[in-house]
């Protein structure tokens, strides 16, 4: 029989911290729960699992249905989609069979792409090496989770670029539904259908297609859309992330109407001995000013009061009420001061 190997190349930067990265493992382990019943996915689905963020790594090899574990995914800094792209590429140069003389090799792989964020690199080599390579050899479907990844990047990759309206977890529920039966039904017509893909209908309510011929591509080396701080605890030592999304407002000043951003909380989240191998040690220093920032949580390892404090060494760490504390970075022992309301320091971000 032959195979029809399904790539998931996913987004597990600083900015999927939370709810979007829980939600993806779940509604992976569904897929292929579902897919476990059909008996033609059973023997014919092949299924690999690609994480990145600053740098990229098999979460999953190549393997049938029937042998899946779910994997737990990790976190890390910034959103290469280069090293992503370059994995992908290796693995489906090692893994996928071609058709030879004497053999069938796999049908036409299917690779859906999931990000929520802009590429903190530049792009355009890699994008240049994939279309010459391989974007007419596979059946790539590209994914934004929320409206602010770059869909003019991912509209030089593919032609099928969707916008996946993440809003609650019913949404979650209907998208790996969705993703689940077009595989299937792919899988089921696969020597029927010349392309080899079949994607469902989208319920433009949650799932729709983006207009890539108004996309542009957008150079950026963070992740605007969201101010990630890494931080640790000063209990246990351990590293957590702090999350704000952006929130655009308007105000009226000297009879204009000006747009006003600031950035959110989402929440503290702390993070497993994995963070530092996804991340890219070269990322640059970026700074923003505590004053854009709205939400102050406790720190998530020990529940200290303030998540969110600075010591003089630059590194950000948790602080209770006592008078005096300590510098889980640089073992410093210092006495902390409140800012005033309206007032602001800069601190180190993550590229998100």
């Amino acid at each position: 029989m032959r195979r029809l190997p399904i790539y998931f190349l996913i987004d597990v930067s600083e900015s999927m911290v939370g709810e979007p990265i829980s939600q993806v493992e779940e509604g992976i382990s569904t897929i292929i729960q579902a897919l476990k019943t059909d008996p033609t996915a059973i023997e014919t689905v092949w299924i690999s699992i690609i994480a990145f963020a600053g740098k990229a790594k098999t979460i999953l090899p190549l393997q049938d249905i029937i042998s899946f574990y779910p994997p737990k995914y990790p976190i890390g800094s910034g959103t290469s989609l280069s090293n992503g792209l370059q994995h992908l590429m290796k693995e489906l140069d090692s893994n996928v069979r071609k058709t030879t003389p004497t053999s069938k090799g796999d049908w036409k792989p299917i690779i859906f792409l999931f990000t929520d964020g802009v590429p903190t690199d530049n792009t355009d080599a890699v994008i240049t090496e994939w279309k010459q390579r391989w974007q007419r050899s596979v059946n790539l479907v590209a994914v934004s989770f929320g409206s602010e990844a770059n869909a003019g990047v991912l509209a030089q990759l593919t032609e099928h670029v969707l916008f996946f309206k993440n809003a609650n977890i019913d949404s979650y529920k209907y998208f790996f539904k969705w993703v689940t039966a077009s595989i299937t039904t792919s899988s089921v017509n696969i020597e029927s259908n010349g392309s080899g893909l079949e994607l469902e209908k989208l319920d433009n309510d949650w799932l729709s297609k983006i207009d890539i011929s108004k996309s542009a591509p957008v150079a950026q080396l963070v992740d605007d859309n969201y101010v990630v701080l890494l931080a640790r605890c000063q209990q246990s030592s351990r590293h957590y992330l702090i999350k704000y999304r952006k929130s655009i407002g308007n105000n009226i000043w000297g009879g204009m109407n000006l747009e006003t951003r600031s950035y959110l909380q989402v929440g503290a989240f702390p993070l497993k001995d994995d963070y530092f191998e996804l991340s890219d040690a070269a990322a640059g220093n970026h700074k923003i000013n505590t004053a854009e920032l709205v939400g102050a949580p406790t720190c998530p390892c020990c529940s200290n009061q303030f998540a969110l404090a600075q010591c003089s060494c630059g590194n950000i760490h948790c602080i209770g009420y006592e008078e005096m504390n300590t510098c889980p970075w640089c073992g410093k022992t210092s006495r902390y001061i409140v800012v005033e309301e309206g007032g602001g320091f800069d601190v180190n971000r993550t590229q998100g």
